[in-house]
């Protein structure tokens, strides 16, 4: 058969895609920006890569009418943009009247639990696309889940940083909410279950595990499955927007997802029925069991998918390929270069830069800068990396996205996200014997160019120490 992705760039698509393939479908990929899309070599015969924006209904054109069915993974909960609603509401109007056109059976959205009459802006907005999907000529089947734990999920990272980070935590009330969270696996599993499956048609099932928690009884968990002691103390005084900042500033969330998942968390998403498990054969796992997975492919270096790879957990907004060529005019640059000892080894150092390892040489003043990008409401460095080893187009690494990495060729390009006066590029390339570093920065107006001469000092130190490191 041959299914439509779309959102194949972000946590779930990226999970789903390889299911997909193994099950044999032909999938026809949407993504906005063919280059920061990485296709594994043994799927490649089996996917089509189609550029979409749902916004531009043009666009959408691209879509081929011979597809049997589609998934609409698709959100903007945590873009830049505050109407994120009305974005929504476009990008479905204008999926639907596509899809209307092709030959498509089916499609499969997956959205949240609306079981309150009072609901969050962003679960009011899930409710609206699914009354504009049920509204096609196709059988319309739609999941909707809670809280996802996995790793690499928004949900699971917030619980991740906050545990670990926090021995004692005085926290809003809203960590009393009940909630009722799903394995990643388990969501999968639904997801593949129910395609071009006619006991799923034009029906809305409620996902969820077998327990319903407390967010304070998510955290809880986590310490004990990490062997943390923790103690979490609720207070009624910390408002939506307090609350937002706390997240903002201990996790690595955005603080526009922050803001979007304190109004969520205020309601309660227990599943009102779990029939769907019956009806696909499906037994959702535990929490602790979720956990223990999630905590395992961490240990292990087997994340599938981040949410933090997503452009909306940073500032870059554009398509990666606009700023793949590195610009000289009108620009500062920093260049240097050194021979190299062993081109294995000093391709393995940079492809292991950042997160956990670190950037090699002057640390405090890497966090120093990620702290004060955090201050000003920049992403800091608290994104980390999806992997310990490999390196691809459109992920993040701590604070810049990754433009082109390519380790046969020794070159890896990575542009800026912190909050700059302008933008910046850091470029390493190995040609030869030689490794070529460059720093290249192109102002905006004045005050660019006194923040370049302010950290111009710091280069020599910073940039000429990481050198020598990715060496020897």
């Amino acid at each position: 058969m041959k299914i439509l992705l779309t959102g194949a760039t972000g946590y779930i698509g990226k999970r789903l895609l390889p299911l997909l393939v193994s099950k044999g479908h032909n999938v026809v990929c949407c993504v906005r920006d063919k280059n920061r899309f990485y296709i594994p070599v043994e799927f490649k015969e089996n996917i089509q890569v189609i550029e979409v924006d749902f916004l531009k209904k043009e666009s959408l054109l691209n879509i081929p009418e011979s597809i049997d069915a589609a998934y609409y993974l698709i959100h903007s909960m945590s873009g830049s943009s505050d109407n994120y609603d009305e974005l929504e509401r476009i990008s479905a109007e204008n999926f639907t009247e596509r899809i209307n056109q092709t030959q498509a059976g089916q499609v499969i959205y997956l959205s949240g639990i609306v079981n309150d009459k009072s609901l969050s802006k962003h679960l009011s907005s899930r409710k609206q696309v699914e009354e504009i999907l049920n509204s096609g000529t196709f059988a319309m089947t739609t999941l909707r889940a809670g809280i996802i734990v996995g790793s690499g999920s928004a949900s699971f990272e917030i619980i991740r940083d906050l545990v670990n980070k926090l021995p004692v935590m005085i926290t809003p009330k809203w960590l009393n909410t009940k909630c009722q969270p799903i394995a990643i696996n388990d969501v999968l599993e639904f997801l593949t279950k129910s395609l071009l499956n006619p006991l799923t048609y034009n029906q809305n099932f409620d996902i969820g595990g077998p327990d319903i928690l407390t967010y304070k009884e998510m955290l809880l968990a986590f310490a004990k499955a990490k062997n943390l002691r923790r103690w979490i103390f609720t207070v009624p005084v910390m408002t939506p927007k307090l609350s937002s900042y706390w997240l903002y500033f201990v996790t690595s969330t955005s603080y526009k997802l922050a803001t979007a998942l304190v109004s969520s968390m205020k309601v309660e998403v227990i599943c009102k029925d779990t029939k769907i498990n019956e009806l696909l054969k499906v037994k959702p796992m535990s929490y602790d069991k979720a956990l223990s997975k999630a905590l395992m492919k961490i240990k292990e270096d087997q994340v599938a998918s981040s949410w933090k790879d997503s452009l909306i957990s940073g500032r870059f907004k554009n398509n990666l390929s606009e700023y793949l060529k590195v610009p000289k005019k009108d620009c500062f640059i920093d260049r240097r270069k050194k021979e190299i000892i062993n081109r294995e080894f000093t391709i393995n150092r940079i492809w292991s830069i950042g997160g956990e390892t670190g950037w090699y040489y002057g640390s405090w003043l890497w966090n120093i800068r990620g702290f004060m990008d955090k201050i000003f409401g920049g992403v800091g460095l608290r994104r980390g990396r999806t992997n310990k080893r490999n390196l691809h187009s459109g992920d993040v690494l701590d604070f810049w996205r990754i433009l082109y990495a390519n380790k046969e060729e020794g070159k890896l390009i990575l542009f800026a996200e912190m909050k700059l006066p302008g933008e910046a590029w850091l470029e390493f390339k190995i040609i030869g014997n030689t490794l070529y570093q460059s720093a290249t920065f192109r102002p905006r107006g004045i005050l660019g160019k006194l923040y370049w001469y302010s950290v111009l000092p710091f280069h020599g130190f910073i940039f000429e120490g990481m050198l020598k490191r990715l060496i020897k």
